[in-house]
């Protein structure tokens, strides 16, 4: 018979058929390309961390294995914390602290967004995940990657890692999506139509160096556990304002940043292979990182409309959606959404005040959430 003539094994095609969520991740990781080139959405990001998927999930290649490449990335830029500080350097360094110093009271809506982070945290409690795991889940309400892979290494299960920073990540890029319906809901047209005139003095140069020392010693009065976030972004700060190593600066806003987000995003997905992310938690993480955007904002945009209110509604409360710290991409979405409502209405400088504040509040929070759980 001629089927007596080709051997059948059936432990081999039962490990082939074993391999089918490998192609699910494959076009999930396509997903990620298609908006990172077609939709214009985070390619800095979404790119590496879509090849850095692929490369994990090719059967048989070792990549994401014991001595493989992305495992070895792991250990010397995950596993130590070491990828997220780079990354708040050249933040810090790339960050003009101006709008944030000349009108203060901005910070309060940085703050206000951080809700989206403790309304996370109860969340996944309530979905039966640890004490541990919802702290590092809840981070993803302060639209911070590096802080949410920050935080995830010290409370987190390591396998809670990779959708934990993917969701972060995801939500980042998905900014221009999720935000302005939420916007457009909470405010009214005449309140998004308000035009801010505020022409401030100059900061002076010894205010803008002193602005990170300040922030630090606050930081390291109120949340220790910040520290390493918030050191690291007042000292690339202090690089860019101090005028004296213009090389440092520029290395920091340039090279450093962008090796740190390649290597970063590649690792990051490489951690996304199919037998860990295929799961129902990795499910819940994600429904709870979506809620914990859309808290996060329309928690900023309530206390904008507080602000407006209290200043004779001279502050438009879309500003309040800027505390989301995706920065650049939560000030911009703000400007847009103001433009729409009245095209002379030109909202991006006054909304990087609160959207540097954001980062700070979820570096905070996340130095708070590790002292009280840690």
């Amino acid at each position: 018979m001629l089927t007596g003539d080709i051997p059948f094994d059936s432990q081999f095609f039962s490990e082939v058929a074993s391999y089918w969520g490998s192609g699910l991740m494959f076009l999930i990781a396509i997903g990620f390309i298609y908006l990172a080139i077609q939709k214009n959405f985070e390619p800095l990001l979404l790119i590496p961390i879509g090849v850095g998927m692929m490369l994990a999930n090719i059967p048989f290649s070792g990549m994401a294995e014991e001595g493989g490449l992305l495992i070895l990335l792991k250990g010397f830029g995950l596993d130590t914390g070491l990828f997220p500080l780079l990354m708040f350097l050249g933040l810090g360094a790339l960050t003009d602290f101006t709008a944030l110093i000349q009108r203060p009271s901005m910070a309060l809506l940085g703050a206000a967004a951080q809700v989206g982070i403790f309304g996370t945290l109860l969340g996944a409690i309530a979905l039966g995940f640890t004490l541990e795991n919802a702290g590092a889940i809840g981070i993803i309400g302060g639209a911070d990657g590096p802080t949410a892979i920050f935080v995830s290494i010290r409370l987190a299960d390591e396998s809670l890692l990779g959708p934990i920073a993917i969701s972060a990540y995801s939500y980042m890029a998905m900014v221009p999506l999720i935000q302005p319906p939420i916007m457009r809901f909470l405010t009214t047209k005449t309140e998004r139509s308000v035009v801010m005139t505020f022409d401030p003095k100059p900061v002076p140069k010894l205010v803008r160096l002193l602005f990170p020392l300040v922030i630090l010693m606050l930081a390291a009065l109120v949340a220790p556990k910040s520290i390493p976030l918030i050191g690291m972004f007042m000292f690339g700060n202090l690089l860019r304002e101090s005028g004296v190593v213009e090389r440092l600066a520029r290395t920091a806003q340039n090279e450093l940043i962008n090796i740190t987000t390649i290597l970063l995003g590649l690792t990051v997905g490489g951690t996304m292979v199919a037998d860990k992310f295929l799961d129902p938690d990795t499910l819940k993480i994600f429904g709870l990182g979506l809620v914990a955007f859309t808290v996060a904002t329309a928690s900023g945009v309530l206390f904008g409309k507080v602000m407006y209110l209290v200043s004779g509604k001279k502050i438009n409360p879309l500003l309040g959606a800027a505390g989301v710290s995706a920065v650049p991409m939560s000030a911009r979405v703000v400007h847009k959404v103001a433009l729409e409502a009245n095209p002379n209405n030109y909202l991006i400088m006054h909304a990087m005040g609160p959207n540097v504040a954001g980062v700070l509040g979820s570096a905070i929070a996340a130095g708070v959430i590790i002292s009280m759980i840690g």
